[in-house]
């Protein structure tokens, strides 16, 4: 009598605690407690403390602790139609949200201007080559004296402090202005990179005191639209023009090598861009061959899933055994690579000794790169072929599960293309976030400083270019100029940018998830529907794909709202923490190190479980139509009821679908590195001459993965949906002709028999501590 009590007290906490999780959810989902059709938390409080005898009585403890079990209800017939409105406050919070993000958008498009992050800018200000306007012909930016790029403070300006000019051409010849005023034709062609103050009446000294045209003229060549001197080396000595010294226009012979700070410091990042034209130029010269590679990759994956509605467990073994084999000839290559390179000079560097390298194509020519691939492959060989060993078993299940995700695949084929439909709305996601935040960027005022070689009190003080020579800071400056410094500005606008550019990154994050769970919500209900159909071709409602889109977008926006908005939520704290370890890591300890590395590992385990829950709530969301909460309390409840399976056979089947995407890519790009690197003979007049022939590899193997990844991630929700219906399933019904099971009879076959097997060994572990007591007690 009193177990009894004591567990009618367990029982009544636990609906307490139920009740008091359902209330506050209801915070969020006002809904939450209008009568929907047959939901088990609207049954007596009876069933709710386990009344019925044959199920709930007998429950062990452990399972009592991960909730209810599913009754039986004769009414549920898979995804309810009469369902409400459910998170209608997380509804209103992303509409108003998105609103409140066109709106920032429409500021930054009025005051943004991406002229500034195309073309260069002179030093009144305007951008040279700007089509419409006097310097459209002039597109490249000339600096009067290149060496005072030198100074420390164009590291924290990021602006040369002299003249900057936009010419049409780069000087091509070394030139001193006292040398061309003696010569009419060479002074005609100095003028080009001079002010249009000049006047030929003027006299030397007066033209170089107004600073109206540089001193001397170097030869020059454009690199990323700016002119800077051609240097080159001469045993081993820096030269400018092929000489290794240079007039600097006032009687004084400077060597060449003092232009090299002032290069280096102007060319901060002149080889990454110099990387990234070569880049560009590689993809336009074969991007239509990349095309052709993603097409391939498209057939191949609507190929295998064809072949997998009639030939899923042939199919499954065959991707095995490609797998294997792909994998085993990269093991091969990279020996032979290896092997090649024993004795070439300079083979035997390390990479660490190499050091970091614009150029990747540098590390494919020592041994220790393929030696490190090499290793890798292997690694991730064994690691196959193990878990293939030890789980060959539970393999047979999982390929049970695809095909019976073929099956239902086959009955509403237009859900292999509606991720087509997610990608095109993730592309306008993107770019809005894309377009918005060049806008805000480059939504700053000009601002101009005062730019001095003698001492002077305005030194950096803000100027007006239009009156400046009449100004007292010249006055009192006379060797002053007033030079555009950079974009900025002190309006409340300008000072809440960078809160302006946070907001877009987070709603960037809000609407990509939020879209991702649309197109989970819709599969998710599209494939219940087909599961808990009683007959397989007729029960399955028409067009059950848009159906399911319409009923997430009506009554479930605020539940998308709100999963997406926890996961949003994740994702802007990681990219705080990546901010703070940018901005930290010159003046961190170790300890700050372990406890940033931490926490950045700590929140990547938290949204990888924010993905698998909200992943299985959407699911429970699509089928019951109850709010977010709910929904995520009532699929973890399951899932650790059946934790077993959720561990060995869901993970088994992504497993197995994670190989099928892995042989997409590879074949893709095993046929893209014999095609673009040259190594086939066939091959070698038809593929295009490039300067990195792994850009368009590297391209079509990311590209692959995502098509394969888009096409599989069908199969992989196929069957996470059909899982999640399975164990409900077992726990609603038990397979007598009162309470038949809704899965097809092959599913039945396979599941079943493993579900039994598991019960078996479950019912032995309390038998065998009956006939064993002195082992525990011990």
């Amino acid at each position: 009598m009193n177990e009894l009590k004591t567990r009618s007290e367990e029982e009544l906490l636990r609906l307490v605690g139920l009740v008091l999780i359902h209330y506050s959810c209801s915070c969020l989902a006002p809904s939450h407690f209008i009568p929907t059709q047959r939901e088990e938390v609207h049954q007596p409080i009876s069933s709710e403390l386990g009344s019925d005898p044959g199920r709930n009585s007998d429950m062990p403890t452990e399972d009592r602790k991960n909730g209810q079990p599913k009754t039986y209800d004769a009414n549920f017939k898979g995804p309810i139609q009469n369902r409400s409105c459910t998170d209608v406050i997380c509804c209103v919070l992303f509409v108003l949200a998105i609103l409140a993000y066109v709106a920032v958008g429409i500021l930054a498009w009025s005051q943004g201007d991406p002229r500034k992050a195309i073309y260069p800018t002179d030093s009144r200000g305007q951008f040279c080559g700007q089509a419409g306007t006097p310097l459209e012909n002039k597109g490249l930016l000339f600096y009067f004296n290149i060496m005072k790029c030198a100074s420390p403070m164009v590291l924290l300006e990021f602006q040369c402090p002299t003249t900057q000019l936009c010419v049409e051409k780069c000087p091509e010849t070394a030139m001193t202005l006292l040398k061309a005023y003696s010569n009419p034709k060479d002074f005609a062609y100095y003028k080009n990179f001079c002010k249009e103050e000049l006047s030929s009446s003027m006299p030397v000294q007066e033209i170089l005191k107004l600073g109206l045209c540089p001193a001397v003229l170097l030869p020059s060549k454009a690199i990323t639209r700016r002119c800077f001197p051609a240097l080159g080396l001469k045993g081993g000595v820096v030269t400018v023009g092929n000489q290794t010294t240079f007039d600097d226009g006032r009687g004084n012979s400077l060597n060449a090598n003092d232009l090299v700070n002032g290069v280096k410091n102007a060319t901060v990042v002149m080889e990454a861009r110099q990387v990234v034209m070569k880049v560009f130029e590689d993809f336009t010269q074969s991007w239509y061959w990349i095309l052709i590679g993603l097409v391939i990759a498209m057939a191949v994956s609507l190929l295998f899933i064809f072949l997998m509605r009639f030939l899923a467990g042939i199919m499954v073994w065959i991707i095995i055994a490609l797998v294997l084999l792909v994998i085993g000839y990269g093991i091969f290559h990279c020996y032979m690579e290896y092997a090649s390179l024993k004795g070439q000079p300079g083979a035997n560097v390390t990479i660490q000794e190499l050091g970091l390298q614009t150029d990747p194509t540098i590390y494919l020519q020592i041994r220790q790169t393929w030696l490190a691939f090499m290793i890798i492959l292997a690694i991730v060989e064994g690691v196959i072929i193990l878990m293939l060993i030890f789980l060959r078993k539970r393999i047979l299940i999982a390929i049970a599960l695809i095909r019976e995700s073929s099956k239902a695949i086959g009955h509403m084929m237009s859900s292999l293309f509606y991720p087509l439909f997610t990608f095109l709305l993730l592309v306008i996601v993107v770019a809005y976030w894309a377009v918005t935040a060049v806008f805000l960027s480059t939504s700053n005022q000009a601002i101009y400083k005062v730019f001095n070689e003698s001492e002077c009190t305005y030194s950096r003080n803000n100027c007006d270019p239009a009156n400046y020579s009449t100004s007292l800071m010249k006055q009192q400056c006379r060797d002053s100029e007033c030079l555009f410094a950079f974009y900025g500005g002190e309006t409340v606008y300008h000072k809440y940018l960078i809160a302006l550019q946070f907001y877009n990154v987070f709603l960037f994050f809000w609407c990509a998830n939020f879209v991702t769970a649309l197109g989970q919500m819709t599969l998710a209900g599209a494939f219940a529907s087909y599961y808990w159909a009683s007959d397989k071709t007729k029960d399955v409602p028409k067009l059950p794909v848009f159906s399911s889109m319409g009923r997430a977008l009506r009554y479930h926006t605020g539940s998308l709202a709100f999963g997406s908005l926890i996961l949003s939520i994740v994702q802007i704290i990681r990219v705080l923490l990546e901010y703070l370890d940018h901005k930290l890591k010159g003046a961190q300890n170790k300890c700050t190190k372990f406890l940033l590395c931490c926490l950045k590992c700590c929140f990547w385990c938290l949204e990888k479980f924010v993905k698998f829950l909200n992943r299985n709530a959407y699911i429970m969301v699509a089928i019951h139509g109850r709010n977010f909460c709910a929904s995520a309390r009532d699929a973890f409840m399951l899932l650790m009821r059946n934790i077993i399976r959720v561990a060995v056979v869901d993970k088994v089947t992504d497993f197995l679908l994670f190989l099928g995407k892995l042989l997409v890519v590879g074949l893709v790009g095993v046929f893209a590195f014999f095609f673009f690197s040259g190594r086939v003979k066939a091959f070698e007049n038809t593929a295009p001459h490039l300067h990195y022939y792994w850009v368009p590899i590297l391209t079509a193997v990311i590209g692959s993965y995502l098509i394969a990844h888009g096409f599989f991630s069908v199969y992989a929700m196929c069957v996470d949906t059909l899982f999640l219906c399975f164990c409900e399933d077992l726990e609603r019904n038990d397979g007598s002709a009162a309470r038949p099971y809704c899965m097809s009879p092959s599913l039945g076959e396979v599941l079943l028999k493993d579900a039994a097997e598991e019960a078996s060994v479950s019912s032995a572990q309390p038998q065998l501590q009956e006939d064993h007591p002195q082992d525990h007690t011990a």
